[in-house]
């Protein structure tokens, strides 16, 4: 194993396209990504001259409850030769990374998982889900709040829109868990638009929300998929990115996208599950939501973790982690929140009050997973009577985190 060289690159991705079932990558994706890859914090395993296991890490700020972005490592590019299964790679290169992080005084890791059963042992625990939308236009209405109609829409080239769109970004990321702070280049992501990467939909397009003074206050971005049977038109349109800084704009922009010429159906596949969308539309079973596993969080100093976000309710208890992969965490953790919501993070030996893994802290973390739930699966401990249901409202939030696109 060693730290990647930058003319090692496109062999190191190689590999990583092999390991995930060997289909490349569009020109422009690949060198977007080789663009964002920061080779000093990516490594390779050989077997000589062949590269069999990889795993990189971006550098990210990431929105945590109250607003704070909190430096993480995020997490990507891991994969392990077919050859080269069951022999340790994934764990080693896990071990080093991690090691690494904590080198780096970055308090958390974090990653989207291709197979969420093998993270779990590393210490990483889901901590948001993403939701995905069909919405059967023709009997699917909106209801539309006050002001939708002051809205003005206007279709704009997603690449000279960009920077109106990323004001919008920015200005939502403190106010949702679990978004990254946009890092220079990462822009270029959204607007990402091979002709390999639309499975026969329209080239990307964008449309922005206006008040009346011309500010934009939201955009969309979207294909349309044209199809036709013998009864005529079958079109959709997919939705990959919707941001909106008021209700008005949001609604505007869904009421858009809803009533575009000769399509029947709406797909978004990533939303927050607790997405405005949901309390718009007139049959939420005719938009069939569904959601899966999204960010996996791991603490990797638990203490100034914790101490980084803001809790909803003010709290004192004794925490008993086990952390068999980062020891360094493991032990007795008084966690000492005020009427504020600032925390304070200690190693303690008094009593435990709960009992529980840092992976379970991590699926909490982000106030989207209850420790109340994961107690009823038998995953935290009340060794007080009282503590889980104190411990549980505090790190409990008031909007669903949300990773808005990959890495």
């Amino acid at each position: 194993m060693r730290v990647l060289q930058a003319d090692e690159w496109d062999v190191w991705y190689d590999h990583l396209e092999l390991a995930f079932g060997g289909v490349p990558d569009s020109p422009e994706e690949r060198e977007l990504y080789k663009s964002l890859t920061d080779v000093d914090r990516s490594l390779g395993v050989w077997d000589g001259d062949a590269c069999v296991g990889s795993a990189g890490a971006f550098t990210f700020r990431l929105s945590v409850p109250g607003g704070a972005l909190v430096p993480a490592a995020g997490v990507t590019m891991v994969g392990v030769s077919p050859v080269h299964r069951r022999r340790g790679v994934l764990t080693s290169l896990m071990r080093r990374q991690l090691d690494d992080i904590r080198a780096g005084g970055e308090p958390l890791a974090v990653l989207t998982a291709s197979d969420p059963a093998i993270y779990g042992r590393f210490g990483y625990g889901p901590a948001s889900y993403a939701m995905a939308v069909e919405v059967d236009t023709t009997r699917v209405r909106l209801s539309v709040p006050p002001g939708t109609d002051a809205i003005r829409l206007r279709l704009v080239d997603p690449q000279r829109s960009l920077a109106d769109c990323e004001r919008v970004y920015a200005a939502l990321v403190p106010t949702r868990p679990g978004m990254p702070a946009r890092q220079p280049g990462w822009e270029r992501q959204s607007l990402l638009d091979p002709p390999a990467m639309r499975g026969g939909a329209s080239p990307l397009k964008c449309v922005v929300a206006e008040r009346e003074d011309g500010e934009v206050v939201g955009y969309a971005r979207y294909r349309v998929k044209p199809d036709w049977d013998l009864t005529g038109s079958e079109g959709r349109v997919e939705v990959s990115d919707l941001d909106a800084l008021d209700p008005a704009a949001c609604a505007a922009l869904w009421r858009y996208l809803f009533s575009i010429d000769l399509t029947w159906t709406v797909r978004a596949p990533r939303r927050p599950v607790d997405d405005p969308l949901l309390h718009l539309v007139s049959d939420i079973r005719r938009s069939r939501p569904r959601t899966r596993d999204s960010l996996h969080v791991r603490l990797v100093d638990l203490a100034a973790a914790l101490e980084a976000r803001t809790y909803g309710a003010p709290a004192d208890v004794v925490l008993a982690v086990t952390d068999a992969f980062c020891p360094w965490n493991e032990g007795r953790w008084r966690l000492v929140v005020d009427a504020k919501g600032v925390a304070r993070c200690t190693r303690t030996e008094e009593p435990a009050d709960l009992e529980l893994s840092v992976r379970e802290l991590g699926s909490a973390y982000l106030g989207g997973i209850t420790l109340t739930s994961l107690a009823a699966a038998g995953l935290v401990r009340e060794l007080r009577p009282g503590a889980l249901t104190e411990t549980s409202r505090a790190f409990a939030g008031d909007v669903a985190p949300w990773l808005p696109h990959g890495f």
